[in-house]
């Protein structure tokens, strides 16, 4: 099954996000928390890539050990950072090697110190080049990019960010995956922006629950991510993490059920390789 087809059916189809845990015991706690999150049927399993490639024997076999687990598809994120061309192929001919399935294809961040992104020599400088390389040599692979409903914070204005995440579409993209949101009035804008540009794949978007506030803002600042007046309010207004928690979830409840009704073709949930929130947000929401 092609990663786009996921997203032509009727419903809403979903997918989790997890990152490479750092022990052993890490990873055995994920793949409890996978086993849950199975229960809610969703198409694929994600796992990030570390800054400079830190992760990179520890991603594939988090994916590898969920794909064992669950029997559905996974995708490995892989970015440019640090890596020369060759180094980025062979990342990739293991990936296929351990039956990997798709490939979330970023530029990633500058290295920690640095304000501007530099490519090594022999690497790549832009997201679409590395879906050019993923296209022309590893053809098996489906491809997701990221989009920003908020504006990717290097870009000059949204009309560039939209021309680059249009490249990347051109290069052999199948899917766009946001940035987490907050407020359900920037992805159908930039639902909208993306349709006017001629981008015609699935555009899923991306969202993280809010369930620790200090957790949040530090995650938010990160990308840019405006937290509407509302939640920030209800938030400060307890210290209590179980009341932080609930909140948190129902407004993550209250997007999902929004975006459903506006008949996105998936969600994509970032759950920092926890299961209860996404049951809480989750139990009793019709997808079909």
């Amino acid at each position: 099954m092609s990663l786009e087809s996921h997203f032509n059916s009727s419903g809403c189809a979903i997918s989790f996000e997890l990152f490479p845990p750092k022990t052993e015991a890490g990873i055995e706690t994920l793949m409890k928390n996978v086993k849950r999150l199975k229960e809610f049927n969703p198409t694929f399993f994600t796992c990030t890539y570390g800054a400079g490639g830190s992760t990179r024997g520890t991603t594939l076999d988090v994916v590898e050990q969920v794909k064992q687990i669950t029997g559905l598809p996974v995708a490995s994120h892989l970015t440019c950072v640090g890596s020369t061309v060759a180094q980025l192929e062979d990342y990739l001919d293991e990936a296929q090697t351990r039956g990997i399935d798709y490939i979330v294809a970023l530029r990633g961040d500058p290295p920690k110190g640095t304000e501007t992104f530099q490519a090594v020599e022999g690497g790549l400088r832009y997201a679409n080049e590395l879906v050019e390389l993923i296209r022309s040599r590893f053809k098996n692979f489906g491809i997701l990019v990221a989009g920003y409903p908020e504006v990717h914070q290097e870009a000059v204005d949204a009309k560039t960010d939209l021309d680059n995440l249009k490249r990347k579409v051109d290069a052999g993209a199948d899917v766009v995956v946001t940035q987490l949101f907050y407020d359900n009035a920037d992805f159908y804008r930039f639902r909208d922006d993306c349709v006017t540009a001629g981008i015609s794949v699935p555009i899923v978007p991306g969202i993280l629950p809010v369930t620790n506030f200090k957790q949040a803002l530090r995650i938010a600042s990160m990308c840019k991510a405006a937290i509407p007046s509302v939640l920030c309010d209800a938030m400060n207004a307890t210290d209590c993490e179980d009341s932080q928690f609930k909140i948190g979830v129902d407004h993550a409840r209250e997007q999902t059920i929004d975006l459903i009704k506006n008949d996105v073709p998936g969600i994509h949930y970032y759950v920092l390789n926890k299961s209860d929130a996404a049951e809480k947000l989750l139990d009793g929401v019709d997808l079909n």
